[in-house]
């Protein structure tokens, strides 16, 4: 039966290219940490492949054929090109260069979230950012579509399917008349405004702050 042909892999290349830069198999393997052995067949497989000698053997190791001398330009220069790109993608895969799509709304759009933005355009100035202004639920359905990276929002409600990190927190202001009776305090309890009646948005924030408020208002029993 003919023997099954051999499908060239980059071992077959990275053993070649280490033979021909130590001179032996013995060395080659050394570096490889392989035995010499099992170089020295991957070679003979890779010549009998190419239906070339590479290389021309003797007692004290081994040189390049004039096919080896050229397949060694050709090796090298398919091993750095597969070494950039596999540089190339860890780099995006830890989002160093590339594109970033994060979804926000306006009124998160200040304060820590600008400071983290810039702090990680510092960092990563090869990294391109677009920004999608809305609704934190189309945010949200936008991430599990995979249309975007990731997206701020307010709240600690869980959202299904997705990966949720508490980054930062901030105080909630009570916006009173002048003539109300708490106006003139500094700080509020939420038990001083357990009686009252809030308004909020339709729009973001507005659902995620009335969540907010009947998860406080809730722990006091209203």
């Amino acid at each position: 039966m003919p023997a099954t042909p051999l499908t060239i892999e980059l071992r077959h290349l990275r053993y070649f290219v280490a033979t021909a830069e130590h001179g032996t198999f013995r060395k080659a393997g050394i570096v490889l940490d392989l035995d010499h052995s099992a170089v020295s067949r991957r070679i003979r497989d890779l010549e009998d492949h190419l239906g070339a000698s590479l290389f021309n053997r003797y007692s004290g190791g081994v040189c390049l054929t004039l096919a080896g001398e050229r397949f060694l330009r050709r090796a090298r220069r398919a091993l750095r090109s597969i070494g950039d790109g596999e540089r190339d993608v860890a780099s995006i895969g830890r989002s160093e260069e590339g594109l970033i799509r994060i979804g926000i709304f306006t009124s998160l759009a200040s304060g820590y979230l600008t400071d983290l933005v810039r702090v990680y355009s510092e960092r990563h100035p090869r990294v391109r950012i677009e920004f999608f202004d809305g609704d934190p639920a189309e945010h949200v359905a936008a991430v599990r579509q995979v249309r975007i990276d990731v997206a701020f929002a307010t709240g600690v409600i869980e959202r299904a399917g997705c990966d949720m990190t508490h980054l930062w927190s901030e105080r909630a202001f009570a916006v009173l008349p002048e003539s109300h009776r708490l106006a003139s305090r500094s700080e509020l309890d939420w038990a001083d405004l357990s009686r009252e009646r809030f308004i909020v948005s339709d729009i973001a924030p507005g659902p995620d702050v009335r969540d907010y408020l009947v998860q406080r208002l809730a722990d006091l029993g209203h």
